[in-house]
């Protein structure tokens, strides 16, 4: 035995088995009913609903739009500014919270607009104070 022979895998005094091929016309496989009558069968659905759903599963909310919302109470422009931020975050990326967005826009946008109604009034009462209008 030569060390090509080893190498080749064959054990040394052993032939490879024989082929176990039924004979020509003997039935293959085990005894059926034949074919179904229309054709070979489909796949059917998908065990768990549509192709990319999984149960349980849901879009992630958009962490901007949660910021936003809770700004929008605490410093209303700043809460309008992410509103507005998050919402062209939320079109892009597909994503849930579009509707924190909008109530972050609206309330942050009613407290800017009593913000800057506020800021004018107190404006305009320390000018008229400081021109002596309230004096008596």
């Amino acid at each position: 035995m030569s060390q090509d022979d080893f190498y080749r895998g064959d054990p040394p005094g052993y032939a490879a088995p024989p082929h176990d091929a039924p004979p020509p016309g003997a039935p293959t496989g085990p005894p059926g009913y034949g074919p179904p009558p229309f054709g070979p069968p489909g796949y059917g659905p998908p065990p768990y609903g549509p192709v990319g759903y999984w149960p349980g599963w849901r879009r992630p909310t958009n962490q901007l739009a949660i910021v936003a919302l809770i700004a929008a109470f605490v410093f209303a422009p700043v809460g309008l500014v992410l509103g507005l931020l998050a919402r062209g975050q939320i079109r892009r990326s597909g994503e849930q919270g579009d509707g924190l967005a909008l109530a972050a826009v609206i309330v942050g946008g009613l407290g800017t607009t009593l913000m800057a109604t506020g800021l004018l009034v107190w404006i305009g009462l320390l000018a008229s104070i400081s021109e002596g209008t309230f004096a008596p």
